[in-house]
């Protein structure tokens, strides 16, 4: 008992405060200000403001762009104001001024929250992704940190009170309070062709001599997989097939692998449990077991059948392969400070696991730089480092309506950013995505 109650007191009692539920916050606010949440460049994303009669407003000055990472605090706390929400009403400040303060009446300031986001780049990719419904996530591969986070359509959280009926009636089905980076469930496209060669390639030494003749269409299980408008790849191996993102050979790929390796590995890179982090997030799913039939497994391999992502999960498994194999624990928050710059908490980057061998990684990223080199995110081949990557078109409906995919990583020989963009009914990832992806490497890696 004595043992619990220490543990109470002492780990458990700054998250128990921290639940929204928990009316302790509520004391605290009447004698803190709550704290400033800046971007890893000191820009303010929230802040309050006092006016002369004491009157508190909690102000976001870059209005839509931050809405969904770093939230609201009104109509339910959400994003890094609900995540920090009591380190925000905790304050670190001299205890004598603290003192002398509480006798005059007066409010402490509560400690600033310093997030890992790059507020120039989320700018970026905010202004990128213009009117489309989608979103944008950028990774540091190396450690782990959330550079950008975006998710349309969205909202001002300056104005959520007095919109607050229009947002959750939601006549025109924008769900525009769902951050989409995170809690978004779509069809991976040949995005997921990542996965089903690196499957193939740990279950075939000999990958390197695999050859496959497209002819624009074939027939698995009784399906007919067709190849992008029709395209005949004609004679393609292994790399060829990803440059190309050749449907037909990599549907013969997947009805010819091992369901219950195929299975580890898309667990063993996230799928099937929610990522271990403090924001709400969806769980990414992948279905496929020895028991699926050949029809299945034929859409599965090129991304389409019943598997779904998060654009926060794929951006995850590109910053694995960037980081020879490892992942990474995405992260939001890299320190809170009192108000006199003093570090209170640091956030160092914690270490998941091991994925993939550093082999395998360095192997398909030299087929991820051939889709940039020779294949369908060629328009990226102009930039001035080399970038590895994946376009994907997934088809959502018998109409052809299609999410564009893109996710990679840049320079590919030493990776700084990993990102994963998804722009929602547009049409190709080479045409919709993989712009939005080249104005967020030039952003990060040029200026």
């Amino acid at each position: 008992m004595i043992g619990y109650l220490v543990k109470f007191m002492v780990q458990d009692s700054s998250e128990i405060i921290n639940n929204p539920a928990n009316k302790r916050q509520e004391l605290l606010a009447e004698r803190i200000i709550r704290g400033d949440i800046v971007s890893s460049d000191e820009k303010v994303l929230a802040t309050t403001h006092t006016d002369k009669k004491g009157n508190e407003e909690r102000v976001y000055p870059f209005k839509n762009v931050f809405c969904h990472v770093v939230g609201r605090i009104w109509n339910s706390k959400t994003g890094i104001e609900s995540e920090q929400s009591f380190p925000l009403l905790t304050s670190h400040v001299n205890p004598l001024k603290q003192l002398s303060n509480q006798l005059k009446g007066q409010k402490n300031q509560g400690d600033k929250v310093v997030t890992t986001l790059d507020a120039d780049l989320q700018q970026t990719a905010y202004d990128a992704l213009g009117d489309h419904k989608g979103a944008v996530v950028a990774i540091e591969p190396s450690t782990g940190k959330i550079l950008a986070m975006v998710s349309k359509p969205d909202y001002d959280p300056n104005t959520v009170k007095e919109n607050w009926n229009s947002l959750i009636e939601d006549t025109q089905g924008d769900s525009a309070l769902l951050n989409r980076a995170t809690q978004g469930l779509y069809p991976p496209g040949s995005t997921f062709k990542i996965l089903t060669a690196m499957e193939y390639m740990k279950e075939n030494a000999s990958y390197g001599k695999y050859r496959y003749n497209c002819t624009g269409s074939d027939k698995f299980g009784g399906n007919v997989i067709r190849c992008y408008d029709g395209e005949r790849h004609g004679l393609v191996n292994l790399k060829q097939s990803l440059a190309h993102s050749c449907n037909g050979s990599f549907a013969h790929i997947g009805v010819g692998l091992n369901r219950k390796s195929y299975l580890k590995l898309c667990e063993d890179f996230g799928f099937n449990r929610k990522p271990d982090v403090k924001f709400p997030t969806s769980k990414s799913t992948f279905s496929l077991n020895e028991k699926s039939d050949t029809a299945e497994t034929a859409q599965t391999a090129i991304g389409q059948g019943k598997t779904t992502v998060t654009p926060l999960q794929n951006a995850l498994i590109s910053a694995t392969i960037a980081n020879d194999g490892i992942m990474m624990k995405p992260y939001l928050v890299d320190r809170t400070e009192s108000v006199d710059g003093t570090i209170v908490k640091q956030y160092d980057p914690i270490k998941e696991k091991r994925v993939i061998s550093k082999k395998l990684a360095n192997k398909i990223t030299k087929m991820m730089r051939s889709v940039v080199s020779e294949g369908t995110a060629s328009s990226l081949a102009g930039l001035s480092y080399p970038v590895a990557g994946k376009t994907g078109t997934a088809e959502i409906d018998s109409e052809g309506t299609s999410h564009a995919w893109f996710v990679g990583f840049a320079p590919a020989a030493d990776p700084k950013i990993a990102v994963s963009v998804i722009v929602e009914g547009a049409g190709t990832g080479s045409r919709y995505a993989v712009p939005i992806a080249s104005e967020m490497f030039q952003q990060y890696l040029e200026n």
